[in-house]
């Protein structure tokens, strides 16, 4: 009777070996379409594991998170180059006509003649090319960030009062500290409202989601149920200068980002919609538009 039921054990211990190893082989398959897509925000789960395979499962999760801040901060680095070279070309460029044009228009041959009302065109749109170029460039070249230990509820509170005509849903504690600027941090979560009413929002949801285990980072949702954002303009949207707005500079995403990144965390778009999961689980209201604000954590 005994190897009987020796046999049936070893025949669930081969069944079991063999589901296990399809199941690490379709969890590999899985991470190796998500680093091909370059979807470094896949986490999968450590359900159904050994021990050792679940501190192997933990660490390949905390290096998709490592891959993905180091793929969004040199490209931030990289299009903060690519912006001074443009910006200082533009410059040289733009300088010598307006000068030129401006000297043309106290000509006494130009005043009154048709070439006055081109001349002032050139002039005028060189001018406010210029002057665009130069805040952008005051604008992008940040000082370094001042880190301290800050208390997350009440900056959310001042910001939540600058733009009253929004409806608010933090769910942050009054315990929550985090390692930041607190004047970077005030600014990227102004120009997320800013953004938000201008999408013609009339909701905003601000609310901590799970991270990576044992990361010293606090991640934040922040939604809002706006104009959706295009799909073929979702990859441009931190590109510097790119703005679907018609009286738009295209500069505060991507100088939200930067500043975010200087801070040593990260600014990006939500790919889906999070699920509530707060004290009351209360749904969240739809949110059309949403960002994932990644802040440090004070050390222990």
């Amino acid at each position: 009777m005994w190897y009987i039921i020796i046999g049936i054990a070893i025949a669930c211990f081969v069944w079991w070996f063999i589901y296990h190893q399809r199941s690490l082989k379709l969890r590999a398959h899985l991470m190796q379409e998500a680093i091909r897509n370059r979807d470094f925000t896949f986490r999968l789960p450590t359900d159904g594991l050994l021990p050792g395979e679940i501190a192997m499962q933990q660490t390949l999760n905390q290096m998709g998170e490592t891959i993905r801040q180091q793929v969004n901060q040199s490209e931030v680095e990289s299009w903060e180059r690519l912006t001074r070279v443009l910006t200082h070309e533009m410059m040289n460029a733009t300088a010598p006509i307006t000068s030129i044009s401006q000297s043309m228009l106290s000509r006494h041959d130009v005043k009154g003649t048709p070439l006055e009302p081109g001349i002032q065109a050139i002039y005028d749109t060189s001018r406010h090319l210029s002057q665009f170029v130069s805040n952008y460039r005051k604008m992008s070249e940040l000082e370094k960030p001042v880190l301290a230990d800050i208390q997350l509820r009440p900056l959310l509170d001042d910001v939540c009062k600058a733009y009253p005509e929004l409806k608010w849903e933090v769910s942050i504690t009054s315990d929550i500290v985090v390692r930041a600027d607190s004047g970077m941090l005030r600014q990227v979560l102004m120009n997320l409202a800013k953004n938000a009413v201008e999408a013609q929002a009339q909701n905003m949801v601000v609310e901590q989601i799970e991270g990576v285990s044992g990361s010293r980072q606090l991640t934040l949702y922040v939604g809002n149920d706006g104009l959706p954002i295009p799909a073929e303009n979702r990859q441009s949207l931190f590109v510097p200068f790119f703005t679907t707005k018609p009286n738009g500079s295209g500069i505060g995403l991507s100088l939200s980002r930067r500043m975010m990144v200087q801070q040593g965390g990260m600014l990006d778009l939500a790919e889906r919609q999070h699920i509530g999961t707060s004290a009351k689980m209360k749904p969240l209201p739809a949110c059309s538009v949403a960002f994932i604000l990644t802040c440090m954590l004070p050390l222990p």
